[in-house]
């Protein structure tokens, strides 16, 4: 401790050291929770297990110090599966979940870094704890016995209850309590596991005898805890007892005409007690429209997507459910379509007087066996002959098809020949294709005009590439990506042109490539599909970075600004331009070997602050750097470990201790002084003063400022702004809350250990290590395995009772001064009472004594000890409270005696001074010492 001077201000540990390379400190962790807790285990080192019930909030707080704040991270693992908080991590202090369900149990981990050593993580275990309404269902066994003509019926009552932890049942019958051998008609099956079930028991009723028939209760218990209560459910077992059974009222299938409403009814045969009928769809989700009221489901205005198979479901628990299905078809005829084919014994692509002609037509429709097909010619009915052959849904093609073939095709058998589609027994609209057949019909064929490929265009314009189709009749393009696996530009792999034209509304650089157009297969001519192949190139201009960035600088300093080009197309990058605001500073030729361009200011003076652009430029457009180039200092950091108020002798104020580091302090202009402005929380009025600032600042420098005339117990925001040449930089805001309780907690995570320091009077040291550090080779059988959470990685304080210690030396840590809240802001007539807590670890035969004294300032010797424990007390950290009341500045002594051997190290952790008496009192034992003392 030597070389470093504090001063101390207040009970909550607030301190102003000139130290500023021990403020820079990595981060440490722990996490502390609130809100409904059933239990937290922290019993074994490795895991903390918090049990919260079901529908509860969870409330989980990362306590971190370092400096600068760390940043923190929640993230949750549950099983193997790593996810994330409604898809991203949590990035505050607070995890709140608000009615937690049993899915968001798992281990939840705090992670904080500051970029100073590596990050610091600590994790919780979250068990959600829950007890649903248990369920009974019965199964009975019919067996036949080999040589006796009789039957024996066994029942089995299962009671099934999701639960956390594993439930317990129990079994009634009536009032009677059933248990393994009380009844040798009735046997119980011991909890077994199923994944999908869980913990289940069984009841067996062997040969069921009339005593049998009652009340079963089962009653699920996980033991009150959480305070979750039983449940219980009760079935009653009679003679009439027995599966369900159903009729549907309906036919199979149901086939119906699109608008019509359906009404499918269902009910129950038989079944005891009554079954419950409920309606299922092949996806399990009803249509929205659809209305259930007992064992009827209607149907209203259906359509063809509320098409598919119905089922009514019973259940009484007894059995397996009982189910019914009906398929329901709606009736619909659509995507009518036809194809020529010129002839099918040559490979002629073109239509021939004198060979024959076969004009194809097929249909969708449901139901397909109500399919019929008719011809017409020029209008007029067509029918089968010898010339004109008609095939109805022929077998060997595709299914809903029909055929006419032209056998010797003539002059006069040039016309429109229509192909009508219709359902029987009618209520649906027919569906009719016209296919012309003259001496200009002919296949079809795909070229692409002049000039339209390569096909240049900017990105952001509007491009159309086009194919020229020609052919009767004319056939639909097929658009799609020649040259790579990439969906168009409306997302589907093929897009559909009746013009062979394809529009592509605001074009990106991603499209450029090939297009093909194909003509579609059986579309107008059962040829071979004809293709041809667009080039689009997308013009863009250059991208660049940064695209925007700020550069901050103090004056007479130099600057310089790259503008990188990324890629660009055309490649070739015409010129640069560099501005200041509107102003041209300099332009020219790009260089071809290089990727950038530079702006240089060899010394920044007050005119040189401002936006600066640099515009590349080629064909296509300009790409644009902004760099803002400011004088304007950074935010400075609030140490915001000094929470805490700090107390004044004055009944209704208060005032604190800010405390900051300023963020690059030599990247700009020295700073001369900083804003402070400070409001009450919910007013809108800001107060502000300048804090002037002397020298130079250093990186990591703790500043402080007394904020005074607080009025207790209101809250206030804080800002605080830095100031140079350049003006304002950029503010930082806090809030100052006032607390009734001062919690100052010392757990000698950081090396300042809490402003502690060593009594020079003494005769050795305590010294601050960590069970991962702390080398015990030597005396194995003393000391703690840990800090008192349990961590290798915590630290702690101890005294090393090996040589050259002797007996009877004394080790003594002093606390900072505290000052007394005095109820009377004139005099102490009633001392205020204080709770001062601490961990201890005394393990080893030869342990000593641990002292705690009260120190007050102006008394030149401390009296005896407020607390004093001596001997070994077992491995393990144990808490001790003792209530001070001090009449003036006092301090807190932790004094460690080392006893007759080596094995006597004694440790400390986790020390608390809190306001007000000790609400646990100390145990018998001490206060037994302490009134012989």
């Amino acid at each position: 401790m030597h070389g470093i001077y504090c001063t101390f201000y207040n009970l909550c540990g607030n301190v102003t050291c000139i130290c500023p390379s021990q403020i820079i400190t990595p981060p440490t962790v722990r996490i502390i929770h609130s809100g409904h807790a059933c239990n937290v285990e922290e019993e074994r080192h490795t895991e903390r297990v918090y049990t919260i019930r079901e529908g509860e909030t969870l409330e989980l707080t990362c306590l971190v110090t370092g400096h600068p704040r760390p940043q923190i991270r929640w993230t949750k693992t549950a099983g193997s599966v790593s996810d994330r908080f409604q898809d991203s991590s949590v990035f505050n202090e607070t995890l709140h979940i608000a009615k937690i369900l049993r899915t968001q149990g798992g281990r939840y981990y705090c992670k904080a870094e500051n970029g100073l050593g590596s990050p610091a993580i600590k994790s919780i275990r979250v068990d959600v704890y829950y007890l649903d309404d248990p369920v009974v269902t019965v199964h009975q066994s019919i067996g036949e016995a080999k040589e006796q003509f009789y039957y024996e019926r066994t029942v089995f009552l299962r009671c099934v209850a999701n639960s956390n932890p594993p439930v317990r049942y129990s079994w009634h019958r009536g009032r009677e309590v059933l248990t393994q051998g009380s009844d040798k008609g009735v046997e119980i099956y011991e909890p077994f596991f199923t994944q999908l079930q869980g913990e289940t028991k069984i009841l067996k009723l062997k040969n069921l005898r009339p005593q049998d028939y009652a009340n079963y209760s089962c009653i699920a218990s996980v033991r009150n805890v959480c305070g979750i209560p039983d449940r219980s459910v009760i079935f009653r077992l009679t003679n009439k007892t027995a599966s369900p059974s159903i009729k549907l009222l309906v036919e199979d299938p149901i086939v119906v005409n699109p608008g019509q409403t359906v009404s499918l009814v269902c009910i129950t045969t038989g079944g005891e007690p009554p079954p419950i009928l409920t309606w299922l769809t092949s996806n399990d989700s009803l249509p929205q429209r659809s209305v259930v009221k007992g064992g009827t489901l209607t149907l209203p205005a259906i359509s063809s997507d509320e098409a598919g198979v119905y089922s009514c479901v019973a259940s009484n628990n007894v059995g397996n459910p009982a189910k019914k299905s009906t398929t329901i078809v709606v009736r619909a005829l659509k995507k009518g379509r036809f194809w020529i084919t010129p002839d099918p014994y040559h490979n002629d692509d073109n239509i021939q007087i004198g060979r024959e002609v076969k004009i194809s037509c097929q249909v969708e429709a449901t139901p397909p066996e109500e399919l019929t097909f008719s011809w017409l010619k020029n209008g007029r009915g067509l029918r089968s002959s010898e010339r004109m052959v008609i095939t109805q849904t022929d077998p060997d093609i595709s299914p809903g098809t029909t055929n006419l073939d032209i056998i010797d095709l003539k002059f006069t058998d040039f016309g429109t020949y229509t192909c009508v589609a219709a359902l029987k027994g009618g209520g649906i609209p027919e569906i009719s294709i016209d296919v012309n057949i003259s001496s200009t019909t002919v296949p079809p064929n795909l070229t692409v005009p002049r000039g339209k490929s390569p096909l240049v265009t900017r990105e952001g314009d509007t491009v159309e590439l086009e194919c020229l189709v020609s052919g009767k009749p004319k056939p639909i393009i097929l658009w799609s990506r020649a040259d790579k696996e990439a969906p168009m530009p409306d997302g589907s792999m093929q897009m559909e042109s009746y013009d062979g034209v394809l529009r592509i509304v605001n074009v990106s650089r991603e499209m450029t490539g090939s297009y093909r157009c194909q003509t579609s297969q059986y579309n107008g001519f059962n040829v071979k599909p004809r293709e041809a192949v667009v080039e689009l190139i997308v013009q863009y201009p250059p991208t660049v970075e940064p695209v925007q960035t700020e550069m901050r600088q103090g004056l007479g300093r130099p600057v310089v600004m790259t503008c990188r080009v990324l890629r660009a197309h055309p490649s070739r990058v015409l010129r640069y331009e560099w501005f200041l605001s509107n102003k041209l500073l300099h332009a020219g030729a790009f260089d071809a070997q290089r990727d950038e361009t530079e702006y240089t200011i060899h010394n920044l003076n007050r005119d040189g602050w401002g936006e600066y652009t640099c515009n590349v430029i080629n064909e296509a457009g300009a790409g644009k750097c902004t760099f803002h180039v400011t004088g304007k200092a950074y935010s400075p950091e609030f140490y915001y470990d000094t929470y805490s108020p700090l107390w004044q002798n004055r009944p209704r104020v208060y005032s604190f201790k800010l405390q900051w580091t300023q963020m690059n302090p030599n990247a700009v202009d020295r700073i001369v002084a900083y804003r402070l402005g400070i409001r009450q929380m919910g007013l809108q009025r800001w107060w502000e003063q300048e804090i002037p600032v002397d020298g130079n600042i250093n990186k990591g420098e703790l500043m402080t400022h007394n904020l005074t005339e607080l009025i207790k117990p209101e809250s206030y925001e804080v800002r605080l702004t830095p100031i140079t040449r350049f003006g304002e930089g950029d503010s930082t805001i806090r809030i100052v809350t006032y607390s009734g309780e001062c919690n100052f907690h010392c757990s000698f995570e950081e090396e300042p250990i809490c402003m502690f320091i060593q009594d020079k009077n003494d005769d050795f040291d305590w010294t601050r290590h960590s069970a991962a550090t702390r080398d015990t080779k030597y005396t194995p059988n003393t000391g703690p395995s840990g800090d008192r959470s349990g961590s290798k990685q915590g630290f702690y304080m101890y005294i090393e009772t090996s040589r050259p210690r002797k007996e009877g030396d004394q080790a003594r840590l002093i606390s900072p001064f505290f000052n007394v809240a005095p109820k009377n802001p004139y005099s102490i007539t009633n001392p205020p009472a204080y709770c001062l807590g601490f961990f201890y670890h005394m393990y080893g035969k030869h342990i000593g004594t641990l002292n705690a004294f009260l120190k007050q300032k102006g008394q030149t010797t401390s009296e005896g000890p407020v607390w004093s424990l001596g001997g070994n007390q077992g491995d393990r950290w144990k808490q001790a409270k003792v209530s001070i009341h001090p009449t003036s500045s006092f301090q807190i002594v932790l004094e460690g005696v080392r006893g007759p051997g080596i094995e006597g190290d004694i440790a400390i952790d986790d020390i608390t001074l809190e306001e007000g008496e000790c609400r646990d009192p100390p145990p018998k034992f001490l206060l037994f010492m302490l009134r012989a003392m």
